[in-house]
């Protein structure tokens, strides 16, 4: 299972939106293999990178509203949120460096 805090739609409000920290949410379901592929390479990236980006995990089956709101069409589908508003969209399971190369500007 992930290392990765698990929120939900009456969470999202308080652990992401409200959050000072740059926090990437994973939007993923459990039935997407790809989901599954990228979720310790998410986690390895969460722990290594513990001081500059928090790691969240969104389930879209069981959290539909926000989904929704985000307008999640392709998972996974990560979106990574500062300050309240989304900064970065990296959609599909990528490789570790791949990923991180994404994340650069957050990692730095």
């Amino acid at each position: 299972m992930s290392e990765a805090k698990a929120v939900t739609d009456d969470s999202f409000q308080v652990d992401v939106l409200d959050s000072s920290d740059t926090i990437m949410v994973d939007f993923w379901a459990e039935w997407c293999g790809p989901c599954r592929a990228v979720s310790p390479i998410l986690d390895q990236i969460a722990s290594e990178h513990s001081d500059k980006i928090k790691v969240v995990k969104l389930n879209v089956d069981d959290n539909p509203a926000m989904a929704m709101k985000y307008q999640i069409t392709s998972i996974p589908a990560m979106k990574v949120f500062r300050g309240g508003q989304v900064v970065k969209t990296v959609i599909g399971a990528k490789p570790k460096p791949a990923l991180e190369a994404d994340l650069a500007e957050f990692l730095a």
